[in-house]
Parts: structure tokens; sequence; C-alpha cells
């Protein structure tokens, strides 16, 4: 006779999150600073934005974004509560 093993059914385990993420609703940021290339191959872009709404708003903060992104953009974020690690190295910042 062969083993059965039980199933625990976990859909119901943890409402109201989903990953690593918050219940908060996405809140809007513009980007007022290009700080310069990282990711193994320069594809995502370090920038210092500003939160335009939600409980951090008027808040700026330094964050990592994958694609084409200039001044003035601006980006929807899942979250507000993490901030992008400094890049090392030298590197000249662009400002408003």
């Amino acid at each position: 006779m062969a083993k059965t093993s039980k199933i625990n059914d976990k859909t119901s385990e943890g409402k109201g999150k989903t990953g690593k993420f918050s219940n908060e609703e996405p809140v809007n940021a513009i980007v007022e600073q290009l700080i310069g290339r990282t990711g193994a191959r320069g594809e995502v872009t370090q920038v210092i934005c500003k939160i335009l709404s939600g409980k951090n708003e008027g808040k700026t903060m330094r964050r990592n974004v994958k694609g084409p992104v200039k001044i003035g953009d601006l980006l929807t974020l899942r979250e507000t509560e993490i901030e992008a690690r400094k890049i090392r190295g030298s590197f000249r910042a662009r400002t408003v």
C-alpha cells in the first residue's frame, strides 16, 4: 500500500497580503533627478523621485527604474517603504 500525503490548502491563509507588497494602493511619483545606470548590463536607471500622494506624500526617495526614463516622467510605485541602495563608484547626477 502506497503512502498518501496530506496537502495543505493555503488559499485562505494570509488574506490581505499578496507576496511582499502591502495593501496600499499604487501611488504616483515624479522623477526629479537621474543618478546613474546600474544593473549587470546597465539596463536600470537610478533616479530620485518625489511622492505625489499617499501617506509618504512629499517625500523624496531613490528608486531603480527599468526602461527609458527622463526628468519629469511620472512613475507609479507599488510601495513607498523601500528605498534603493546608492550606486557605488563615480557618477555625475543630472538635475531638473
